[in-house]
């Protein structure tokens, strides 16, 4: 093999896929990069298995070929190159030879032949979604995905197939928060309405997803989606990720969403953040507790504790509907508020044993967002 590209691209391959790579003592193969050409293009594959990752550049192709190298060494040769200047590829017997200014290595490399080979997509595209849109989606689920659970679906983003929206779901069943994308002519075609004829719900796992918004970064780009064999494809501007998906069902979350609640509070989302972590440091544990008390007009934050005190406070807010006393996490309220990104929060209520809602407001016109929905149960009746 024998081929020159851009520095640029060179990094942003090797980047792109060696953060898949890990300290593999059983398959030390998976600790390695497969640079290969393929139709004209130079390709750079990762995977650990369970998540694979190909990244294709323009290059100038001399000659064809292919070779497994470290990608750690790659990657920190890549690093601390400043300069401009082409980088140059060529493999000699099981060496990788990079040369660029006036730097040369020589890596040593392995036979691409034990390199494992990453599934790409046969079927149509079922979706082409924005990159924006899914990073904002998946960071307002993720903090009630449940690590370390031994239900695997709990471990995973729930992905919610309808015919004019997908929904992403995350819950560690205390807590749960559901974004939905709102579908436009062009996301999808008639792949897309054949397959949730069949299928209305996949689980992806939460490593794969928070892989696609590393590489999503802050680009503003169309991403193909493709879902096959129990796996999933994202495909972004010549790079791609596979991910195998979950087995199992997901709780069929949307019995416990409230269809309407009897109590309503709007008020400034940085006074009620405020409190809530005022309260926190009033409270024994990680499982503390903070009491909500709703009345006419106003909204009082308190908690005790006691080893350490007690404190209280009390906004005038707007409030539709009767009085409530609620008790709830304030860790979980606090994670719920770190997704809301406007000026005026909505708290949804019905008792003090049901699940209590947090909303965005709508800065153009005040009212209650229905795009994302923050959900937290209360600690006790």
């Amino acid at each position: 093999m024998k081929v020159t590209c851009t520095q640029e691209n060179f990094k942003k391959a090797v980047f792109n896929t060696e953060k898949v790579t890990g300290k593999q003592a059983t398959l030390p193969i998976l600790n390695n990069i497969l640079i290969e050409t393929s139709k004209g293009r130079l390709r750079f594959l990762a995977t650990n298995l369970e998540i694979g990752v190909f990244s294709s550049i323009g290059a100038k192709i001399e000659r064809e070929g292919k070779i497994t190298v470290p990608a750690k060494i790659l990657s920190n040769f890549a690093s601390n190159l400043s300069a401009q200047e082409s980088i140059n590829l060529e493999v000699s017997g099981q060496i990788l030879i990079v040369s660029c200014g006036q730097y040369q290595v020589k890596i040593n490399g392995f036979d691409s032949n034990e390199f494992p080979i990453i599934p790409e997509p046969k079927s149509d595209c079922l979706l082409i979604l924005n990159s924006i849109e899914i990073k904002e989606a998946v960071s307002q689920v993720s903090s009630c995905i449940a690590f370390g659970e031994t239900r695997l679906e709990f471990t995973g983003i729930n992905m919610f197939l309808e015919k004019d929206r997908i929904s992403l779901a995350a819950t560690d069943s205390f807590r749960l928060a559901e974004a939905t994308i709102v579908l436009k002519e062009g996301n999808y075609g008639e792949e897309y309405n054949n397959y949730i004829e069949k299928e209305t719900s996949i689980i992806i796992p939460s490593g794969t997803m928070f892989e696609l918004l590393r590489i999503i970064g802050n680009e503003d780009k169309n991403v193909k989606i493709f879902v096959e064999d129990n796996q999933i494809f994202f495909e972004l501007d010549g790079i791609q990720l596979v991910s195998r998906l979950i087995n199992g069902k997901y709780p069929d979350y949307r019995q416990i969403l409230p269809q309407k609640f009897e109590t309503r509070v709007v008020m400034a989302k940085n006074d009620f953040l405020r409190a809530t972590k005022i309260a926190s440091i009033f409270t024994d544990n990680r499982s503390g507790e903070m009491k909500l008390a709703i009345s006419e007009k106003k909204l009082s934050v308190s908690s005790h504790s006691q080893s350490y005190g007690e404190n209280e406070a009390v906004f005038e807010a707007d409030v539709v509907g009767p009085d409530q006393e609620i008790v709830l996490n304030p860790r979980y309220v606090l994670d719920g508020l770190g997704t809301i990104h406007s000026t005026q929060v909505a708290i949804l209520a019905n008792n003090n044993h049901s699940p209590v809602g947090i909303r965005s407001i709508s800065e153009k016109d005040g009212t209650v967002e229905d795009g994302y929905v923050y959900i937290v149960m209360p600690v006790k009746n």
